[in-house]
């Protein structure tokens, strides 16, 4: 009995060795991308329109049209004026494409305007065949 529980015991221990030890990172940084963040007139009018449906409670979008990537967040309605987005970081791992955005409230010298306002941001980026995360 202590033969066959020690057996066991090695057994799950050996598959959960050679289990991690085989899985490659695929989350791991290959490069960097390169982006433009577009002006609402450069944005296609079809992702456009996709946005605007989406404004007002925030969105996570992506497009393609011509070689190139399109990738949207929206933040969803804010009370006031002075918002801005920051991109963190976006960059390409083996399996996929990595974007993550920030909301920065307005400034403590920024005259603010008590209206409502909704940021949002669209980067174009090369096409790449991989899903996109947003984090």
């Amino acid at each position: 009995m202590k033969k066959g529980i020690i057996l066991v015991s090695c057994l799950i221990i050996g598959l959960n060795l050679f289990g991690c030890a085989t899985q490659p990172d695929r989350t791991e940084k290959l490069r960097d991308l390169e982006f433009t963040v577009l002006d609402k007139d450069d944005i296609p009018d079809s992702f456009m329109e996709e946005i605007a449906e989406r404004v007002e409670k925030g969105f996570k979008l992506t497009f393609e049209d011509q070689g190139y990537l399109y990738i949207a967040e929206g933040y969803g309605k804010q009370e006031t004026s002075g918002y801005s987005i920051e991109v963190a970081e976006i960059y390409e791992t083996e399996n996929a494409i990595y974007v993550q955005t920030d909301l920065i409230g307005p400034s403590n010298d920024e005259e603010i305007v008590e209206s409502p306002t909704y940021p949002y941001i669209v980067l174009k980026t090369e096409s790449i065949d991989k899903n996109v995360v947003f984090r």
